[in-house]
């Protein structure tokens, strides 16, 4: 729900720094992860040996870094090409790095839809873009290059049988602390008003613990390079809802762009299926 976050932020109090907001949707999502660890089958006393894993703290950075980062990247060059930039380079940053840590080699399916949902993506921000400011478009490209590190480390994570709540919940804690210096040296008081409480909710719930939990479920079954790119759905439900819930209207050029993001989607899903189709099964363990 990456789409939803940048939104959501810009239309929040005028006082939200994007250091107060990263860091409060992080420690949002933290509380809201480990507070049902234990009605999800994990448990809290497992947490501190998580602590000696160094792919747990990649992932805290990674998480950390991107907060501050894709909301500073939204204060300075808006919603639509900060999105645009972060949700674009993840899934290629993610491949690149997953095939140099994990060996995960990218295929010509996973780039051909890739590029397919890049472009498609690119043609339905195409009227909203604005590049006047290069600090912005850097920190969008290195929040998702963040994006990446945090997937590929939870990769491996789960690839040791890691759980699925546990463990971004452990790298969110970890994360929120990181930023918990700058965070405190932000002006807070927009935190208690009800748009602030709404919007801290917004962000940490559902952009982050709900998201982010359904993005690690299904990282359980594939590559990391092809989860990535299965996140580019995100901006694709964005307007969709704001075409029907919302009432908005697009462009012609910006549904050809949705349709390529679909046809990619579709194609990345078939590759996985086939994939799948041509492993052998696992053998029993005696």
């Amino acid at each position: 729900m990456l789409g939803t976050a940048g939104t959501a932020s810009a239309l929040g109090p005028a006082p939200a720094t994007p250091t107060a907001l990263g860091g409060l949707r992080l420690a949002t999502g933290a509380v809201a992860l480990l507070a049902v660890l234990p009605l999800l089958g994990g448990s809290w006393r497992n947490l501190p040996r998580l602590l000696r894993r160094p792919t747990i703290w990649a992932m805290a950075i990674g998480a950390a870094a991107y907060q501050p980062l894709f909301f500073g990247a939204v204060q300075r060059s808006g919603v639509a090409l900060s999105t645009l930039l972060t949700v674009g380079a993840a899934p290629i940053c993610t491949g690149l790095v997953g095939w140099a840590v994990l060996r995960h080699r990218p295929t010509g399916a996973w780039a051909a839809a890739t590029a397919l949902a890049v472009v498609g993506l690119v043609l339905r921000s195409w009227g909203q873009l604005r590049f006047g400011d290069g600090l912005g478009v850097s920190m969008a490209l290195t929040a998702g290059l963040s994006l990446s590190c945090y997937v590929v480390a939870t990769k491996a994570e789960l690839d040791r049988g890691g759980h699925v709540v546990k463990l971004p919940g452990l790298a969110y804690l970890l994360g929120s602390l990181m930023l918990a210096p700058l965070v405190l040296t932000q002006s807070l008081a927009w935190v208690p008003t009800p748009a602030g409480i709404a919007l801290i909710l917004y962000l940490g719930v559902v952009t982050m613990a709900l998201a982010n939990v359904c993005a690690v479920l299904g990282m359980r079954g594939m590559p990391p390079g092809p989860a990535a790119t299965l996140l580019l759905a995100d901006p694709l439900t964005a307007t969709l809802l704001g075409v029907l819930v919302l009432g908005e209207s697009i462009p012609p050029i910006s549904v050809l762009g949705l349709l390529l993001v679909l046809v990619g989607l579709l194609l990345q899903g078939r590759a996985l299926g086939t994939t799948s189709a041509q492993e052998p099964a696992p053998q029993p363990t005696l």
